[in-house]
């Protein structure tokens, strides 16, 4: 007989270390960061790139995601609070982070690691270090489920979750909607892995980069439908605040994907003829 539903009681401190905390999320960051090293390590030595690029191309992302993330949610969804506290913004230990915020700060990272390292092309590094970014975002996921936050609307189906440890729970079972974008951040990272490995798609600047940003924000928008809304004013709005901010990076995907394949066919006007 399956339950009704999973009651979900996991403390989301992992351990005390004196008067630190560990908390499951911010390991689950560490081990995401950790495996898109692992990741694009693996590509950068396919490709015999040379071994310094992918020590700064490191550095550049970590920084850019957290400071990305951090600001962020302050701008996106709590201006109100910030702008009046502006010192609290530093305060990243409080919690608050956005991934969307994170993805702007990637992305301006990444041009002035271009434009002082690399200097392949914007969208080539993109191309190389989303494969891994995907498996960081599962890992992130993961961390919002371990901190019982970020869930989807109530539900009577049977893997719905009671968020015990939530202050701000009702005590009904919920979409674990955490579990839903791990599954589609790690079906991104299947994708653009086989993409790369099996068909080369690297050779096809921007199709890698416009898959993983359908994968990844084309689900978000589409999973929002069942999320509980994170901020009061997004109530009663027909967007929210994520599938608003998800809306550039899906036509960002669709257009890289064309450009892609009509640059592969004026390179090779036999595969059009066939």
């Amino acid at each position: 007989m399956l339950l009704n539903y999973i009651t979900w009681t996991v403390n989301p401190i992992l351990f005390h270390l004196g008067p630190l905390s560990v908390r499951w999320y911010g390991l689950l960051w560490a081990m995401g960061i950790y495996a898109t090293l692992l990741i694009t390590q693996k590509i950068f030595k396919n490709e015999k790139l040379p071994e310094p690029w992918l020590d700064k191309l490191f550095m550049y992302t970590v920084i850019g995601a957290i400071v990305g993330a951090r600001l962020g949610h302050c701008l996106f969804y709590e201006w109100d609070y910030f702008s009046a506290h502006p010192l609290e913004i530093l305060y990243i230990w409080h919690g608050g982070l956005a991934s969307h915020g994170g993805a702007i700060g990637i992305l301006i990272a990444i041009y002035f690691y271009n434009k002082k390292v690399s200097k392949k092309g914007y969208i080539w590094v993109f191309d190389r270090l989303v494969i891994g970014v995907a498996i960081c975002g599962a890992a992130i996921r993961m961390g919002n489920l371990m901190n019982s936050e970020i869930y989807g609307n109530a539900t009577t189906l049977p893997w719905g979750f009671i968020f015990v440890k939530d202050p701000m729970g009702d005590g009904l079972a919920h979409h674990p909607t955490q579990i839903y974008e791990m599954i589609y951040c790690l079906l991104t990272f299947g994708v653009t892995w086989w993409l790369y490995w099996k068909k080369e798609a690297y050779k096809k600047t921007g199709l890698i980069f416009g898959v993983f940003l359908i994968g990844i924000f084309g689900s978000r928008f589409l999973l929002e439908f069942i999320k509980l809304d994170q901020e009061a004013f997004e109530s009663g709005m027909l967007l929210n605040m994520g599938q608003i901010l998800s809306i550039p990076f899906i036509i960002w995907g669709i257009w890289l994907i064309i450009r892609s394949n009509k640059s592969a066919k004026e390179e090779n006007p036999q595969i059009s003829s066939k």
